[in-house]
């Protein structure tokens, strides 16, 4: 009889390690995507029914330094910084020091948007959700590339930004209300938005060797640096390294971190030791749907992505895969792009850091990973992404090939002379146009890198060829004339759709400076 019980007991122990396995092609797996999308290193988190399947390092933390990537190395994780402030917000809540849905002017008095009505409703929630009624990534200039404004200087320039759209009446992502909401965890908490995640999360899941700084991006120790294809070579850049957006963006942590964070996830919200680290009303609302997003269908190679349903949460975005709920994020900064994932039904979670801007190698490894446990039918994301990619890069190509064709009977309207002079945006402040030796430069004055010589491009438009060119962001800029041939105005886009958003120049209204700029 006993020996009966053993056997059945060591029967079902391997049935569920058997079940917890990851998939056996993994690591070849996960070599052909490095290999195919030119990343150099990147870390895998999986955790299967509250164990730790994987924290593995595979690649190089630098191209041209053997140094490898462990499960320890350290990648910046952007936005899935996010749901991290959200849960600040959710262990303040449940000490009744704040409400989910109070307005956010009875913490942070001071605070206002543009419509006093919005600025008067906008609630702690709100913050979080990407429905104020802002555009796609509206502000981010305040703070992207590094600029010289520091947090209360871009809380204070929110109230200049106009509206996109009414307000709740649609989504649109946005970083500068979760810097709000760093602002409102430490008027409410007495600590800064590092010292609460560090000491109230961070330790306490145990992610020892996470920061809380995109600045520590470019310290030393075992730290992955940032790639990104420049002049159609992948090569290592500059990490971005402001403070501003810390809330939003700014933590650094490892395949061996990020699987504790999902183990917490996962069980809503329970420690490794069977304490809590939030309530099972925090983990419910952090995972609901706040604001919906439309359904369309997904691009020709990728059809199993098509979906049933999709909204935002708070600091998480949920949809339907393959017939289960599926709470993700991703997160981009200059050269590091990553995905968290979990399937709460099937208690499995998968987080995959990259070094190189790829969302294709992370997408291609989190949907193998997930299809194995989800038991799905086989699929080949690594072409499927590799045919997406192709032919996205074929409309780059394009994009710019129309930057680079300059009419030659095109001229300005003006002498060169007429469009230099200092202009000013109501939200984002002094941009001045200089002539210099029959050349006109442009300068941001709060973004230092943000310079660069105006390419006549046709008639009163040229292009901002920014001189770092890293940023790969450059911009048409036009000018508009009065009836009497004096500059009215200048507004920008950027010239190729794969611009990162946070270059809102499209927000931008420049005037020829007439007036001293709002000063808080």
């Amino acid at each position: 009889m006993l020996l009966a019980l053993a056997l059945c007991l060591e029967l079902a122990a391997a049935q569920a390690a058997a079940r917890a396995a990851p998939p056996p092609d993994l690591d070849a797996w996960v070599a052909r995507a490095m290999r195919t999308f030119d990343v150099p290193g990147l870390a895998v988190a999986i955790v299967k029914d509250d164990a730790v399947v994987v924290a593995k390092g595979y690649g190089a933390r630098r191209l041209g330094d053997p140094a490898p990537v462990d499960a320890r190395t350290l990648f910046g994780i952007a936005s899935n910084t996010k749901v991290f402030t959200a849960t600040a917000l959710g262990l303040l809540v449940e000490e009744k020091k704040i409400e989910w849905d109070a307005p956010v002017i009875r913490y942070l008095p001071a605070f206002a948007m543009w419509d006093p009505y919005v600025t008067r409703e906008l609630t702690v929630r709100d913050l979080l959700v990407h429905r104020s009624g802002l555009g796609l990534g509206a502000g981010d200039l305040l703070w992207w590339p590094p600029s010289t404004y520091n947090r209360k200087e871009i809380a204070y320039r929110l109230r200049f930004i106009p509206p996109a759209t009414s307000f709740r009446s649609a989504y649109a992502y946005d970083n500068v209300l979760y810097l709000i909401a760093g602002e409102l965890i430490e008027a409410v908490s007495g600590e800064t938005w590092e010292r609460f995640v560090s000491s109230r999360i961070l330790k306490k899941v145990g992610m020892a060797g996470s920061d809380v700084r995109h600045s520590a991006a470019a310290g030393g120790g075992n730290l992955a640096a940032p790639h990104a294809p420049i002049g159609g070579k992948v090569r290592p850049i500059a990490p971005f390294d402001s403070d501003n957006t810390n809330p939003a963006g700014g933590i650094n942590s490892s395949a061996e971190d990020m699987a504790k964070w999902l183990r917490v996830l996962l069980s809503g919200g329970r420690l490794a030791d069977g304490t809590r680290l939030f309530s099972t009303e925090t983990a419910r609302q952090l995972t609901t749907i706040v604001t919906p997003l439309p359904i369309s269908d997904p691009p020709p190679e990728l059809r199993p992505l098509a979906m049933n349903f999709h909204g935002y949460a708070l600091g998480l975005d949920v949809r339907d895969y393959r017939g289960h709920k599926a709470v993700t994020h991703t997160g981009g900064l200059p050269g590091y792009v990553s995905r968290v994932a979990f399937v709460p039904d099937a208690g499995v979670g998968v987080a995959v850091l990259t070094n190189q801007e790829s969302g294709a190698a992370f997408d291609s490894i989190v949907f193998h990973v997930l299809d194995h446990y989800l038991g799905a039918p086989a699929f080949d994301w690594i072409d499927g992404y590799a045919k997406l990619r192709a032919r996205e890069e074929a409309r780059t190509i394009d994009e710019e090939r129309r930057a680079a064709a300059h009419t030659p009977s095109s001229k300005p309207s003006l002498p060169l002379a007429a469009y230099a002079g200092m202009y000013r945006d109501a939200w984002y402040g002094e941009v001045a146009i200089v002539e210099d030796a029959g050349t006109l430069v442009m300068t941001f004055s709060h973004t230092p890198a943000l310079t660069g010589e105006l390419q006549h491009y046709d008639h009163d438009t040229f292009i901002a060829r920014w001189r770092d060119r890293e940023l790969r962001a450059d911009a048409y800029v036009t000018f508009a004339l009065t009836p009497d041939a004096a500059i009215d105005q200048a507004k920008m886009r950027a010239v190729s759709s794969d611009t990162d958003f946070s270059f809102d120049f499209q927000d931008l209204l420049l005037k020829p400076a007439r007036a001293r700029p709002p000063q808080p």
